[in-house]
């Protein structure tokens, strides 16, 4: 992890302590962080703790947790808020350099989002993840289940399973890694009908949020991937990025060699400048948009199970996954 990812999670960890009129252990801290798009566990934010305690910007209430020093209020007063805008971008980007997936031998590490359901809601939730992993509306059918006794690194809570399903930001940094230079630029909610996109009906720039734009919208619940894969229409989850116009061949082919691999999830390649089902494309690019891995935690989710998702969590060796 770099220093600046740390220093910024530091910060949005005061930021927690700050917010509160009471002192706040590290399973809360933990829960606020996850919910304002932070993958990191308890243990995690300990260690952070110690690190916050020794600058002297927090310090223990005995048993009851940690709350914020007049010093740790001046920093945290002193942090720009710039710095928590690009904190989404920044993760992304040190995940697309971290992954390493090879589509010709099928190994290599891709980006996962990583939810967390109850141990008795499990064989439910596989069901349905069997069949929204086979419509074509995520990227891969592979997946990798996490139990709470599972010694790896996904911090699973007591009483908890964690599923663990492949990233749509892993397809940028499959082309990044092909030397095709790719920017995510918007998350949002796609209209579908007739079992075809018609159009993104609300988008989120990860440019100008400190939040995942795909948490944002999972958070609202505004999918129907059931009715979809049922009658043809309703709304599911896509993102867009885009690529140089000049790329587009190249990135075709790409996808063709990642297809073999069990890699999918890609609509189309937009022509230059080409506006992608409304979402706006500059001149000289071309927009690529892509059905969001966490399609089939969203049906999960509409049948009723609870579910917390991280959407781009961690990195996990590939070919550790399974299909359903």
């Amino acid at each position: 992890m770099t220093d600046a990812l740390i220093e910024r999670k530091l910060i949005e960890i005061m930021r927690i302590i700050s917010e509160s009129d009471k002192p706040v252990g590290a399973r809360t801290i933990a829960d606020e962080l996850n919910n304002r798009g932070y993958g990191i566990g308890e243990r995690a934010v300990r260690y952070h703790l110690r690190i916050l305690d020794e600058r002297g910007f927090t310090k223990k209430e005995g048993y009851s947790g940690r709350v914020i020093t007049e010093l740790g209020e001046k920093e945290l007063k002193d942090a720009l808020i710039g710095d928590r805008l690009s904190f989404v971008s920044t993760r992304i980007e040190e995940l697309m350099y971290r992954m390493n997936f090879d589509p010709k031998s099928e190994k290599g590490n891709v980006i996962v989002n990583v939810s967390m359901i109850d141990k008795d809601d499990l064989d439910d939730a596989l069901e349905i993840l069997k069949i929204v992993t086979s419509s074509g509306m995520t990227i891969s059918p592979r997946v990798q289940i996490f139990d709470e006794d599972t010694d790896s690194k996904i911090d699973v809570p007591n009483g908890k399973t964690a599923i663990a399903t492949v990233c749509s930001i892993t397809i940028d940094g499959i082309l990044l890694k092909q030397g095709i230079p790719v920017k995510p630029a918007h998350g949002g909610t796609l209209n579908i009908d007739n079992y075809k996109p018609v159009n993104f009906q609300d988008l989120i720039s990860y440019s100008g949020t400190s939040i995942d734009p795909i948490k944002i919208f999972m958070s609202r619940k505004p999918t129907s991937v059931l009715d979809v894969l049922d009658t043809g229409t309703g709304k599911v989850l896509a993102n867009l990025r885009t690529i140089p116009a000049s790329s587009s061949e190249q990135a075709l082919n790409v996808m063709k060699l990642i297809n073999a691999s069990e890699i999918g999830g890609v609509i189309k390649i937009g022509e230059s400048g080409e506006h992608v089902f409304g979402a706006p494309v500059d001149f000289g690019m071309s927009g690529v948009p892509v059905y969001v891995g966490t399609n089939s935690i969203c049906a999960i989710e509409e049948t009723g199970i609870d579910v917390v998702t991280n959407p781009v969590s961690t990195v996990l060796e590939y070919s550790d996954m399974s299909k359903l």
